[in-house]
């Protein structure tokens, strides 16, 4: 081995390689720069080095095969080794690596402190510009749907000028050309003495569509009018007499007006309003109204109703739709018992993507249960990409993939995706609850308290906040402020799961017991909570029992059991995989 590197020094192969690779380095930075300046296209440079790779074991055959002699190139084994130069040559090649040196160094400093100075301001200026003119075109096809005033003299007609306003934002938002605010959002100004680029700046939109409906009898009148925010003017304006019949014609007409006010050119063909008769159709407005109170009497009554939109008209894929999402959220508020709220969603899912097989609310909302009912994570994945194929960009679809992530662990994920919906949702309540629970999980504690501040100031009563805001401070030590906050918690198996911890923590063991008892005699509504303070406790058996309850219940609060800090007296413990076995998850 000696002896072949010895060979390799005297014949200057070594040297040769040495200069081969600071020539090609020298030849690459020139051709990055020269690439640049004359506006070359990136594959050159990747010639360059395909060729200069290639040369480099040429250059070591040739340096190892043959010597340079004043008579010329020569074959090294003609050569008498009495008569050789190669210590002449290996100067030589001294003497040009060096100076191949000095020019690499030369190079090297001129491009950092003259050339990098220089091009980072170009891209900085030419970053800039991209993302201006990115926000601008985002900007310039942006838009909320106010809800429309109800003008009629009877005042319970307002769920007719709500649901018309729903149903044009929801057709406006099949554009994927144009970014439509979500209703939560939109619908949030309602009754507030706010002027257009007022509303607008909080939505983060650059226009806003707003009118009323006037209803009498079968007669309607309805007058919409399309606003640029930062000029607050007009850009459209009609009035529209129809009877009922003629509401879904009205609907798309409206949508074709906004469309050509924006200049906006459509890929495809505009979309269309489905349409069923005018009986079925203010059933379905009035079932939307029910629905969107969200208790379970409500739900319960809202059921009643689009049943009898779906007596009249089986064919009606909306109505499908909305009762599926009145099961799945009966689910969680008491209208009806989990197995059979999720069964009743399934079903009414699947009639509706029998009718509509492009329908990515159906696809959503068949995700969505099978993550947290049937703990089928593989077919909620493949659900939701296909929601994700048809409504890449809608807030529900961003919403369930967000979950998802959760699920699996990768908050980063989820809050990237929270973060775009949050876009369409400026002044949603959910996203903004959904960080601070990622946040919170992640033991990024202050932007989890920032996230339940904001949600807080949406929603200032009838929320868990309060237990959110108790349990940082809880893990923060702040024991008397997360008490405070604990006992204003409106939601009794909160504020008891949350004084139960916190008293455990200042060391009131008989008080803290006391209170999970009574958590306990609310009954299996807490099933996930109660398993949360048996594990705080360290009664790891109670914990696991509590959590299969849960599992066999099918708790939804499951879904936030990933990074759990109130389970961590679980983590080591063998008994935890069946747990995550049972939810579909990785085991340890």
């Amino acid at each position: 081995m000696a002896s072949v590197w010895g060979e390799l020094k005297r014949r200057n192969v070594v040297r040769v390689a040495v200069a081969y690779v600071i020539i090609a380095w020298l030849i690459l930075q020139v051709g990055d720069t020269l690439a640049s300046a004359l506006r070359l296209t990136d594959w050159v440079n990747t010639v360059l080095a395909f060729f200069l790779i290639l040369g480099f074991p040429l250059a070591m055959f040739f340096a190892w095969a043959f010597e340079i002699t004043p008579e010329g190139l020569k074959k090294e084994k003609d050569i008498d080794r009495s008569e050789s130069i190669t210590h002449i040559a290996r100067r030589k090649l001294d003497f040009m690596i060096i100076g191949m040196l000095v020019v690499a160094l030369g190079y090297f400093a001129f491009d950092k402190f003259v050339l990098d100075p220089s091009r980072d301001a170009e891209l900085v200026k030419a970053t800039t510009k991209a993302v201006t003119e990115q926000a601008a075109e985002t900007a310039d096809k942006s838009i909320a749907v106010l809800a429309f005033v109800n003008m009629s003299e009877d005042p319970d007609n307002e769920y007719f000028s709500d649901g018309i306003s729903e149903e044009i934002l929801n057709l406006l938002a099949k554009i994927p050309e144009l970014r439509v605010t979500s209703r939560t959002s939109a619908f949030s100004f309602k009754g507030q003495n706010l002027d257009v680029p007022t509303m607008a700046a909080r939505l983060n939109v650059a226009y806003v569509l707003e009118g009323s409906v006037r209803k009498s009898g079968n007669q309607f009148r309805i007058t919409a009018q399309l606003i640029e925010a930062v000029t607050d003017s007009h850009l459209w304006s009609e009035t529209y007499n129809f009877e009922l019949e003629d509401i879904f014609a009205i609907q798309d007409e409206i949508a074709e007006s906004v469309v050509g006010a924006l200049k906006i050119q459509l890929l495809g063909e505009a979309p269309r309003t489905d349409t069923t008769s005018p009986e079925a159709y203010a059933l379905y407005l009035q079932s939307i109204a029910l629905e969107d109170q969200w208790t379970g009497a409500s739900l319960l009554q809202a059921e009643s109703v689009v049943l009898r939109v779906l007596e009249i008209d089986s064919t009606y894929v909306p109505a499908w739709m909305l009762l599926a999402l009145i099961y799945q959220g009966g689910s969680g508020n008491g209208a009806w018992q989990p197995h059979e709220a999720f069964s009743k969603s399934r079903a009414a899912a699947m009639e509706a993507l029998r009718l509509d097989p492009g329908n990515a609310k159906a696809h959503v909302t068949l995700s969505a249960i099978a993550a947290t009912y049937d703990y089928d994570l593989e077919t909620a994945r493949k659900e939701q990409e296909l929601a994700s194929t048809l409504a890449p960009r809608a807030g529900f679809v961003l919403r369930n993939a967000a979950m998802l992530a959760r699920i699996d662990g990768d908050f980063s994920e989820s809050n990237r995706l929270l973060k775009e919906v949050e876009i369409i949702d400026p002044v949603s309540l959910l996203p903004k609850m959904l960080l601070g629970n990622n946040y919170f999980r992640m033991g990024r504690l202050a932007e989890a308290k920032s996230a339940y501040a904001e949600a807080l100031e949406l929603r200032p009563t009838g929320n868990t906040f309060n237990f959110s805001l108790g349990s940082i401070m809880l893990i923060s030590g702040n024991l008397d402020d997360a008490l405070s906050q604990m006992n204003k918690a409106t939601r009794d198996g909160y504020r008891l799961a949350g004084r139960a911890m916190v008293l455990y923590a200042m060391g009131d063991t008989s008080s803290a017991a006391t209170e999970l008892e009574s958590l306990i005699a609310i009954g299996d509504t807490w099933t996930y909570e109660i398993a949360q303070v048996h594990a705080y406790f360290g009664n790891l058996d109670e914990s696991f029992r509590w959590l299969h309850r849960a599992i066999d219940r099918r708790d939804q609060s499951l879904t936030l059991m990933t990074g759990d800090p109130f389970l961590d007296n679980l983590r080591d413990d063998p008994r935890l995989d069946d747990v995550l076995e049972r939810l579909g998850r990785k085991v340890h």
